[in-house]
């Protein structure tokens, strides 16, 4: 029999294959992922390709519709009821006769939802841990007596081949009347969470049920955001976000490990408090996407590890100190009716491993969004938040750790400091010459001195200063002489200028006049320092661990994160020089990475094996830790240079008085240069 070179695209895998073989099987052999919920029966429709017609010489095949088997009954029936766009075969009952070119079409989906809000656009090759079966089996026989179950479980082995299926003991009533509602003719969603796994029928639809549903979910310290997806399409059919209630209890994770301490009823208090602000999140998610709760069949969740612990109803006392022990580090797979998160009945949820007792699911799932183990370059992830998660490494070597970088970026601890909402100052300029200042706000279009800013701000208002723009106006006022490298305010700028105010035995920076007033005080400047310190001080130990000098890459991940300008984050030594354009802002990329795990399950194996392999380093236990804290002090830094920064940005002459209080020679490595560049 002869045999047919076939390459499936976009994955570019090929393979040959008898003639006759229908195309989904030779799919499944290579392992290219199409989805089919009839078992071959030409019903869902969910199997359809694009054949390519042509010479592709580089891939040495001549593709055409010559080569695949006419259209037949299956296709014909389904082309007379749904809709089958021209070109288009069902791969189910299509049968190769030649060498082809097939294409799997993303928008091959049936009775899909209106996509209400994307999250962030990354296609995800679908492999869930949920598969849609659909069976008919046997009536019952008085010479045969078989039970209902037991001939379900024989229709389901002969026709997708699962040998060894579990039930959950919910099912055991159901099976006889969804069977007769269904005329025998059933669906049947079956959780194999990795594959190879232990298979498990945990729905049963009477019918054709062709969708299913998955919930991906990160519960941040501060904000949680859920995406709610299809696990046929990989559609984002409606994302939703909100403040995590847990903050009541303490701004920062340490102050909710005190808590728990001191108050007996501190974990249950805090484990109810998220899951309830979860199911809340749920409501909203299948209100957008206008489903049932009963509709989602599977749930991944990431976080760090005490919101791991908590959301899991695990005390998390043993991580608020030395050794920082982990009840559980590896992945869980539970039932979501267990932790009070009710969905369907045999709803599954799944939550990454964690890397450290303060690197969490979270950065596990950041990590597999960026893949640093993927590639060859030196990339540094960090996640930016009250406790920074930082990962660096290639494809030979992976560390993690994790630094205190507190509440501080997040605008607490700051007398301007407020939460992102509307009314909140996000991006700020300061004129070296004049040191006005001129901004922009959450919520109005214009920037302050622009025309229509005061009558949009009159119904706005200005209220604060959030994370990002606090980031910018520590470095517009260092870049602007304001401020020294060692954070100090010039006092002897206030005789020369009013927006320089004397408070006490310090100075602060008038930033708004009128109510409410807004100023940077000398504090303020202290605590991004502080923040900022801890988090470079993390870095530069990984980076001793890595024998290197430099990174080649660099990964801003987290809400916070995804709003830093990179050039402001080099300025304040935030993160080590790195070329501008290889400092990127990744978005939530522990919520992609908890929707990589939702729609594929491979990708569970995947971080499951590369936690195993990334080296913790605790900073608490690391004698240098001191020293490079006491170095990033400095705006950039005392002893680091930045030579690709000063590229594209002037910083202004380091001081006699840092240079010595580096311990360098006065005037060494001085950077030259008057005014920074501008905008």
């Amino acid at each position: 029999m002869t045999d047919h070179l076939v390459l499936f695209m976009p994955s570019g895998k090929r393979g040959r294959f008898a003639t006759d073989t229908p195309v989904l099987d030779a799919a499944r052999q290579l392992g290219v992922h199409v989805e089919s919920v009839c078992g071959g029966r030409g019903i869902c429709g969910r199997c359809q390709v694009d054949v390519q017609e042509g010479v592709f010489a580089k891939h040495g095949i001549t593709s055409s519709n010559q080569h695949i088997s006419p259209f037949g009954g299956n296709e014909v029936r389904y082309a007379e009821k749904r809709d089958l766009k021209p070109g288009r075969r069902l791969s189910c009952s299509a049968k190769i006769l030649g060498d082809l070119v097939i294409d799997i079409p993303q928008d091959a989906v049936v009775n899909a939802q209106v996509v209400r809000k994307d999250s962030d656009g990354r296609v995800i090759e679908r492999n869930p841990a949920i598969q849609m079966c659909y069976v008919e089996i046997e009536e019952p026989d008085m010479h045969k007596p078989l039970g209902d179950l037991d001939r379900l479980l024989m229709a389901i082995e002969a026709d997708w081949g699962y040998k060894t299926l579990q039930i959950d003991t919910y099912l055991l009533g159901e099976v006889q009347k969804i069977l007769r509602k269904g005329d025998w003719k059933v669906t049947a969603a079956i959780h194999e969470p990795v594959e190879g796994g232990q298979a498990t029928l945990v729905a049963l639809y009477p019918g054709l049920k062709n969708e299913a549903y998955g919930i991906a979910c990160d519960i941040g310290s501060t904000t949680i955001a859920m995406h709610l997806s299809s696990l046929l399409s990989g559609r984002t059919l409606a994302s939703s976000g909100t403040s995590n209630p847990q903050i009541r209890f303490g701004e920062d994770l340490m102050s909710r490990v005190s808590y728990v301490m001191m108050n007996p009823e501190g974990r249950e208090g805090m484990t109810n408090a998220v899951r309830e602000a979860l199911n809340g999140l749920i409501d909203n998610v299948c209100k957008q996407g206008e489903i049932d709760r009963a509709d989602i069949l599977d749930a991944v969740f990431v976080g760090n590890p005490i919101m791991h612990h908590l959301f899991l109803g695990i005390d998390p006392t043993e991580l608020g100190g030395a050794p920082f022990a982990l009840a559980v580090s590896g992945a869980v797979n539970i039932k979501s009716s267990e932790i009070d998160i009710p969905l369907n009945p045999g709803a599954r949820v799944y939550m990454l491993p964690c890397i450290a007792g303060h690197v969490g699911a979270d950065a596990a799932a950041a990590t597999l969004t960026e893949g640093p183990h993927r590639q060859e370059e030196m990339m540094l992830l960090v996640d930016v938040g009250t406790n920074a998660e930082i990962v660096l490494g290639n494809s030979t070597r992976t560390v993690a750790a994790s630094s205190p970088t507190g509440p501080a970026f997040e605008g607490a601890e700051i007398s301007c400091g407020q939460r992102a909402a509307p009314g909140a100052i996000e991006r700020i300029r300061i004129d070296p010459l004049t040191l006005e200042p001129r901004y922009r706000v959450i919520g109005i279009e214009p920037w302050s001195d622009e025309p229509g800013f005061e009558e949009q701000a009159k119904k706005v208002g200005v209220t604060g200063v959030c994370g990002s723009g606090i980031i910018e106006i520590i470095a517009e006022m260092y870049l602007a002489g304001i401020i020294t490298e060692d954070g100090v305010i010039n006092g002897d700028l206030a005789a020369q200028n009013p927006r320089i105010i004397s408070t006490g035995r310090t100075f602060s920076y008038l930033l708004k006049e009128a109510e409410p007033k807004l100023m940077v005080t000398q504090t303020d400047v202290r605590a991004i320092q502080l923040a900022k310190a801890a988090l470079y001080a993390g870095v530069k130990l990984l980076m001793d661990k890595q024998g290197i000098d430099h990174v080649d890459r660099i990964g801003l991940a987290g809400a916070f994160g995804s709003f830093i300008d990179p050039k402001y984050a080099l300025v304040l030594g935030l993160v080590p020089d790195c070329d501008l354009d290889k400092v990127k802002a990744v978005g939530n990329a522990a919520g992609t990475g908890a929707r990589m795990a939702l729609l594929n399950r491979a990708h569970r194996r995947e971080i499951e094996l590369t936690v195993t392999r990334i080296e913790k380093i605790e900073t608490a236990l690391e004698p240098k830790f001191q020293q490079h804290f006491v170095n990033a002090m400095a705006f950039p830094n005392k002893v680091d240079a930045f030579p690709r920064l000063t590229e594209v940005v002037k910083l202004p002459e380091r001081s006699m008085h840092t240079d010595a209080a580096a311990g360098i020679e006065p005037g060494a490595g001085r950077r030259r240069g008057g005014r920074r560049n501008r905008d």
